[in-house]
């Protein structure tokens, strides 16, 4: 698995304010990292998440896998059991990954300190 790769993950079950069950989710972890865990952004058909901030919308194509326009929901961050990953599906192209890196930093950067 790579960065930017769209995975078919299952999510483990919640209380409704999570993502969960079989969908797909977008690997923002570096390569580098030689972890069990894996960090993945999950990824919603239903437009609607576009409400939300720190979200990226994502258009359906054959090199990502996607089969409908989808939403990155960044703002669902979070870190896997690699063992969830149920396959790939494709690899996000250079320019989301670009928007998805813009809203990872912009949501978990620290409010600029007073001088």
């Amino acid at each position: 698995m790579t960065r930017g790769d769209i995975l078919l993950v299952s999510l483990p079950g919640s209380d409704r304010r999570e993502e969960t069950g079989n969908r797909p989710a977008i690997a923002v972890q570096t390569d580098v990292a030689a972890s069990p865990m894996l960090m993945v952004v999950p990824v919603t058909s239903t437009l609607r998440a576009l409400r939300f901030p720190f979200t990226v919308r994502i258009e359906a194509s054959a090199s990502n896998g996607l089969t409908l326009p989808s939403v990155a929901m960044v703002f669902q961050l979070r870190a896997i059991d690699r063992r969830r990953v149920i396959r790939k599906l494709g690899q996000l192209e250079a320019s989301d990954l670009a928007q998805i890196d813009t809203e990872i930093w912009r949501m978990l950067k620290p409010p600029e300190l007073p001088s």
